[in-house]
């Protein structure tokens, strides 16, 4: 059996949906397609995505082209839930993104295409809405080309464009074969010669198609279905089938978990080697967990069916592993998990409503950031607050609806901020010793924080011999200085830096006689921790850390004549434009903006241009603040900055 895990991807309201309803009438899955304005689609199974009308979260639905098993994921649109689309991306086979034959190319769909070609993912292109009023097809090539920065070939052309008799008729184009002889010696050589061939030109298409080289354009409407059938033969022919050997080492990658009725884990996972069973005992994740599969069932017509094996190709949603996290490998991991798009640089406090159990809450949040990696939660158990992050506003309403019709919990928001983060500005050193002047712990540990290069995270390493004590308070100190790094002096994670252990030392294990092991005078892993946030920010302090706020790039198309309402009220939102070009009517604007005053901008931009505005925008870089008061984040810890207070909360034995 042939299999082929494909992707629908767009920007918002291009129709992917729709187009997946007509893919399984089509196939035979379905008799009747459903419609997104009625509610009733097979993939959007959220009460909350039937009543907006959007994808939130990607689905999984199975039909068969011929002696193909095509497994159909159907992902979220809105840039604000990019981070399920992240998801899917590293486990897929071919692509296909739908464009809008009325809007054209937006800004979700060149962010989108970018990452598939990093990726190499093959994919297909279909332009759709050919039926509605104001489509557009030969000047839209072009403009496809351009603004998608990639090499199409057109597979056919349109009858009665704009209409709803509007019509697909497939074949190649006589421009296809320049587009690729670029990449074939051979066709090039039959090009120059006049020779070329229907099979050579189509072997070519083949071939580069599945080497992302080239991108095949299919037009047609997922309401009337012209041009869809065409597209389901380009899926079968041009999309490379699944790999895997079922009988190699075992290895897949879950990209989602839900809760089943009784709040059990499903895991979604691709995969990739070997075949994993039913009540087989597996490992999973960085740390080596362990878990037992109860059940498994795979995709097929349109449904998923129980079965009691999951293939290397085939995506199979398992039961059982009650610790599994999205980004997980299976058994021998694939390769590292990588995210493709940039995290959130916002954050908002989650307030509870009147009759709100705080509980509920809070587990109820939990579970909701556990289905969504690039998601985080913030507690503050000292205000009994909690901050998550967001990408947009979008997204904070649904967060708002889902907790109130799933959990049954009624929240509101404080203000949307940004999300910042520290950066040391020098190198500062520290060092508490066992035993000496104020330490209450029974621990040695002395520490170098240094500034390191921009992306690099954190590193920690020693100066110290690893012998020199038990591996555990090693390990102890690492993960310490890793959770405190996560607010430094201002509050805000800290990164891009280099921590060096440059002392180190304990007590070691002693007992009384005739008694057992006497904490009092030994040292254990609670006195490494204790001591360690106390040295690494006294060494922070002495380095000194800057803020950095979150920057994005935007690009703005508006008409010319509007240029001069719009750069006054760019300048009062520090928005700085880099660029600025005028091809005649239209005017093009790029440069960068902080991440706060984003949605600000979003919101004003209809109303500075006309409506005629097309905005873009994605997060580029942190830059230092430079307006204003510095920015601060309440800590949630037990503020190691105040040596009296942090002692006064977590110090068990005091000098």
């Amino acid at each position: 059996m042939h299999l082929l895990n494909l992707g629908i991807l767009a920007h918002v309201d291009a129709g992917k949906t729709s187009l997946t309803e007509r893919l399984l009438h089509s196939a035979g899955v379905i008799d009747q397609i459903g419609s997104v304005d009625d509610g009733n689609t097979r993939t959007d199974t959220l009460a909350l995505e039937r009543r907006r009308g959007i994808t939130i979260k990607s689905a999984v639905v199975s039909f068969p082209v011929d002696d193909v098993t095509v497994n159909l994921i159907d992902t979220p649109g809105h840039p604000d839930f990019i981070a399920e689309v992240e998801r899917v991306l590293g486990v897929l086979d071919g692509a296909v993104l739908v464009v809008s034959a009325v809007e054209g190319v937006q800004p979700q769909t060149r962010i989108l295409m970018r990452t598939l070609q990093r990726l190499r993912i093959p994919t297909l292109l279909f332009v759709n809405k050919i039926d509605r009023r104001g489509a557009r097809y030969d000047d839209l090539l072009p403009v496809i080309s351009e603004r998608l920065r990639a090499a199409v070939v057109p597979m056919g052309s349109v009858d009665g464009l704009g209409t709803r008799e509007a019509g697909f008729l497939p074949g190649l184009r006589s421009g296809a074969a320049a587009v690729l002889a670029e990449h074939d010696d051979e066709l090039l050589t039959a090009y120059v010669e006049n020779t070329v061939s229907y099979d050579l030109l189509r072997a070519a298409l083949v071939t580069q198609t599945r080497q992302a080289l080239v991108h095949p354009v299919y037009f047609g409407s997922a309401i009337t279905g012209a041009g869809v059938d065409a597209l389901i033969a380009g899926i079968k022919e041009l999309l490379p089938p699944a790999e895997g050997d079922p009988q190699g080492p075992l290895s897949g990658t879950v990209f989602k978990v839900e809760r089943g009725p009784a709040g059990e884990k499903v895991a979604y996972a691709r995969m990739f080697s070997g075949t994993l069973r039913t009540r087989d005992r597996i490992t999973f994740g960085d740390a080596g967990e362990g878990g037992k599969v109860t059940s498994v069932s795979v995709f097929d017509h349109g449904t998923d069916v129980e079965c009691d094996s999951v293939q290397a190709g085939r995506i199979g949603r398992l039961r059982g592993l009650g610790e599994i996290r999205i980004g997980d490998a299976i058994g021998v991991p694939r390769k590292a998990y990588e995210h493709f798009f940039a995290p959130p640089t916002l954050e908002t406090v989650v307030v509870p409503g009147p009759d709100a159990d705080r509980r509920a809450l809070h587990l109820a949040l939990t579970q909701l950031a556990e289905q969504d990696p690039l998601i985080g939660l913030r507690h503050d158990e000292v205000r009994r607050e909690t901050a998550v992050s967001l990408y947009g506003e979008v997204q904070k309403e649904v967060i708002q609806a889902t907790l109130a019709d799933e959990f049954g919990v009624r929240v509101t928001f404080r203000e949307t901020t940004p999300l910042c983060i520290e950066r040391p500005v020098g190198t500062g050193a520290a060092v508490e010793f066992n035993k000496k002047e104020a330490n209450p712990f029974l621990a040695t540990v002395g520490l170098r924080v240094e500034p390191g290069p921009v992306g690099s995270g954190v590193r920690f390493g020693l100066e110290v011999e690893l012998g020199a004590m038990p591996y555990a308070f090693f390990k102890a100190v690492e993960d310490t200085v890793r959770e405190t790094l996560g607010q430094g002096l201002y509050g805000w994670k800290v990164t891009d830096c280099a921590v060096t252990m440059t002392h180190s030392g304990y007590s070691a294990r002693q007992s009384h006689a005739h008694q057992g092991f006497d904490k009092s005078m030994s040292s254990t892993g609670a006195d490494f921790r204790g001591v360690t946030p106390l040295v690494l920010v006294e060494a922070l302090r002495r380095a000194g850390s800057q803020v950095y706020e979150p920057m994005h790039r935007f690009r703005i198309e508006a008409p010319a004549d509007t240029l001069a309402v719009l750069l006054p009220v760019l300048a009062a939102l520090r928005a700085v434009p880099q660029t600025t070009e005028t091809h005649g009517l239209l005017c093009v604007l790029e440069g960068q903006v902080p991440a706060a005053q984003v949605h600000g901008l979003e919101r004003q931009l209809p109303g500075l241009t006309r409506g005629e505005g097309e905005w873009e925008s994605a997060f580029d870089h942190y830059a230092p603040v430079a307006h204003g008061t510095v920015p601060e984040r309440a800590r949630t810890d037990h503020n190691p900055l105040n040596r009296k207070e942090y002692l006064l909360n977590v110090a068990r034995r005091v000098a």
